[in-house]
């Protein structure tokens, strides 16, 4: 039996629906029954049989903070675990939380796998857990994460969550440790990317220089079910299909959408400028703020990734990212 956790999020929504395509029984963890119909309403971008495909799913109200909830889950008999359940914030008032989330779930999950004796545990991370370039190189996955102080709290805690499932690893657990990129997916339009193309259908006028990986959702999910059924055991995979700018994704965006493109550059100083005050109104306001520090200053940085290793293991060819701009910007379409 499979369990997939964080089932009612990006990467684990889209992961279910391809899973729901196979033969094995499948448990999916779920907090609120509001954000089981975001998973469905993700099947119907891909099959008129969203129902009989939906129903194959076994959904269990449980939290991967809360032990006791863990123990019902694991009552069945799961021999793989897909753990994509995280919290992804850049305000720092989330960092205790995000410590609880995405360490000690992942602990949880992790200890349970290996007194249960699961035979195979897919962890989600990010790259934001893998280490800067060196002398101007591609990042890979042999790039050693330090941590100098301007890390912020979401990469630590990523970063945290590996050192677990490096740990059950020791314990006897077989894992398989995928970073992806930028996620751009379909259904989650107020979070995570979905916001970008929210924004970019509402006009939004400005854009940043700064470059990233960027991956589509379903590559994420092909590559994690190919490698928890291959015998490739306690490896890390960056998965990223094109480097590019957020100006180039934004612009992409919203010509597919036959939208203005973003015209207005901000610079580092006025984003500096920006976020200070934005985090003064967040004060006297107490609503969340539209730019952090972290944030701020990542939309400027330029880090450019390799998939190299994945694509020579599993000889994967990722999707283009013009290519999942164009899915995306359809089924944007198709929910308004």
């Amino acid at each position: 039996m499979i369990l997939v956790t964080g089932g009612t999020g990006l990467v684990g929504s889209h992961l279910l629906y391809h899973l729901a395509l196979l033969d094995e029984p499948i448990i999916a963890i779920y907090r609120s029954e509001e954000k089981i119909k975001s998973t469905k309403n993700v099947f119907s971008y891909y099959s008129d049989n969203t129902d009989t495909l939906f129903e194959k799913i076994q959904w269990v109200q449980a939290d991967i903070t809360d032990i006791p909830s863990l123990n019902k889950v694991f009552e069945k008999p799961v021999s793989k675990v897909y753990h994509c359940a995280a919290l992804v914030s850049f305000d720092p008032k989330d960092y205790k939380k995000m410590r609880r989330v995405n360490i000690d779930g992942t602990a949880n999950i992790v200890n349970f796998c290996v007194s249960h004796n699961v035979e195979r545990l897919c962890f989600v991370s990010s790259i934001a857990a893998v280490g800067d370039s060196i002398n101007g190189q591609l990042i890979h996955e042999e790039n050693e994460w330090i941590d100098a102080g301007d890390q912020h709290g979401y990469a630590i805690t990523k970063y945290g969550a590996e050192m677990e499932v490096w740990r059950g690893s020791q314990e006897g657990l077989t894992v398989v440790i995928v970073n992806p990129g930028v996620i751009l997916g379909s259904g989650f339009w107020q979070e995570g990317s979905g916001k970008l193309f929210t924004q970019v259908y509402n006009n939004f006028k400005f854009y940043t220089e700064g470059v990233t990986g960027f991956v589509d959702v379903n590559d994420v999910a092909k590559v994690m079910i190919s490698l928890i059924n291959s015998p490739i055991q306690n490896e890390r995979f960056i998965l990223v299909s094109e480097n590019k700018s957020f100006k180039e994704v934004l612009t992409e965006i919203a010509l597919t959408f036959d939208k203005t493109a973003p015209s207005i550059k901000i610079g580092k100083f006025l984003t500096e400028i920006v976020w200070r005050l934005d985090w003064f109104l967040t004060k006297v306001t107490g609503k969340t703020p539209l730019l952090t520090k972290n944030s701020a200053r990542s939309s400027h940085h330029k880090s450019y990734y390799t998939s190299k290793k994945i694509q020579q293991t599993l000889n994967f060819e990722f999707m283009s990212i013009s290519k999942s701009i164009t899915s995306v910007c359809e089924d944007y379409k198709k929910d308004l």
